[in-house]
């Protein structure tokens, strides 16, 4: 098993999705020994936000590149293969101003790419790197979940299925932790509630795989 784990968050020991997806990996590891885990850190390895440069490569143009984009290209190349050649991926996603923090939103933009990870076709798009499970380990300091006029601010989970399942993958999983803003009591309970999901989680891969 191959399994890419991603962070993105900012605050580094203080980041609840950080110690989330960290939990996450290291269930997997106990549970199967001889994964191989990849690990790409966005808060300190983000690429850069698309450009031109960035997109040429990506509409066909293979010709009289410039150095400039071979070198995005180099860039798309490496995170698009990391992906595609995961089994699992385990991303860190904290709740950023509604949304994902744009370092995420960066590596997204890497890996969205016509022939590898989608394709047009007569029948509208068509995802083509299904077959992998990903795992999100949500943070958010308010709660969101529960309530329409909540569901209706978050652009963070609603947007990562949208855009995961583009891509073809359906075995969406999130283990989420919110309302961590709201005093220590609220945190406590918010972890406590995705330490017993991520235990579900793992019950569940070893009775697949029984």
């Amino acid at each position: 098993m191959k399994l890419l784990h991603i962070d993105s968050s900012i605050t580094g020991q203080n980041s609840v999705s950080r110690t989330l997806s960290a939990n996450i990996v290291a269930a997997f590891k106990a549970a199967n020994p001889d994964v191989k885990v990849d690990y790409l850190d966005l808060a300190a390895d983000a690429p850069a936000h698309f450009t031109m440069d960035a997109m040429c490569p990506r509409t066909g143009q293979t010709d009289n590149l410039s150095p400039a984009q071979v070198a995005e290209n180099a860039v798309s190349e490496k995170l698009v293969e990391q992906f595609l050649a995961a089994d699992v991926v385990v991303i860190g996603a904290p709740f950023y101003n509604f949304g994902i923090p744009s370092q995420l939103k960066a590596w997204i933009d890497r890996i969205a790419q016509p022939g590898r990870t989608f394709r047009y076709t007569a029948h509208g798009p068509e995802g083509l790197a299904g077959g992998k499970k990903v795992i999100i380990a949500s943070s958010r300091g308010g709660v969101y979940s529960t309530s329409p006029q909540g569901q209706a601010l978050e652009h963070q989970e609603s947007y990562l299925q949208t855009v995961l399942g583009f891509f073809g993958v359906t075995d969406i999983q999130f283990i989420r932790a919110e309302g961590v803003a709201l005093g220590q009591e609220s945190k406590d309970q918010a972890m406590a509630q995705a330490a017993q999901a991520i235990e579900q989680l793992m019950e569940e891969q070893l009775a697949a795989v029984a």
